[in-house]
């Protein structure tokens, strides 16, 4: 097995380090033009791949134009333009809801406060830190999503097992000024190499320093399983 890093914010910036050098051109893959844009595809990308999404909104937007044309379509021919879209029957009317809302209290604008973005329909804390540091330029936090979730526990830098709580428990050690690009270098990872059901650790440059590592270690510290 690896031997991480003590203590754990040595851990965080090597891993940080090391993965910039890996993905240098680490961000967001979603694709979008606006901040309604982008509010809509990190809402619909929830328990879905940003490949779908960017497929299906890739229609969307041609069809729909501000949050007026989102608000006031029928939320049945809404959830229709997004059925390949998982749960996209709800999503609809998150969508729908959150567009009558920035009408109505936003002046039609995207807000850009986390208490204002959170009390938008379908949007936690993950939504909301995405279009704050995307549409916003506003870093408060860190985006834990499956991935940062997974890797961030393989690699013990958190015990931690809901994002609520791996956040502030990742905020303590990742360096602010990466806490944007963290998510990045982890989604990438996660994709390229440490998969969820069978990493690659013979080809990661994280290896040494993972406890998690499958060459030697047994359990797998992201499930708390054996290998």
């Amino acid at each position: 097995m690896g031997t991480p890093l003590e203590p754990r914010d040595a851990q965080a910036e090597e891993v940080v380090d090391r993965l910039m050098e890996e993905y240098p051109d680490s961000t967001i893959s979603l694709r979008y033009s606006n901040r309604l844009e982008l509010l809509i595809a990190v809402i619909l990308s929830a328990q879905c791949t940003d490949e779908r999404v960017n497929k299906e909104t890739e229609h969307l937007f041609a069809k729909y134009d501000g949050p007026e044309d989102y608000a006031s379509v029928d939320e049945e021919e809404l959830a229709e333009d997004l059925n390949s879209i998982t749960y996209y029957n709800s999503k609809a009317g998150y969508i729908k809801s959150s567009a009558r809302d920035i009408i109505e209290k936003h002046d039609g604008e995207v807000p850009d406060t986390m208490d204002e973005l959170t009390e938008l329909s379908g949007v936690g804390r993950k939504t909301a830190n995405v279009v704050l540091q995307h549409g916003h330029d506003v870093v408060e936090g860190i985006v834990v999503d499956t991935h940062v979730q997974r890797i961030s526990r393989r690699l013990g830098l958190t015990e931690e097992k809901r994002p609520e709580a791996i956040e502030p428990d990742l905020m303590e050690i990742v360096p602010e000024d990466v806490w944007q690009q963290y998510t990045h270098l982890l989604i990438d990872h996660g994709r390229a190499t440490c998969t969820a059901r069978n990493p690659d650790c013979d080809d990661c440059v994280l290896a040494d320093i993972c406890p998690s590592e499958k060459g030697d270690s047994d359990i797998d510290l992201a499930s708390g399983e054996a290998w």
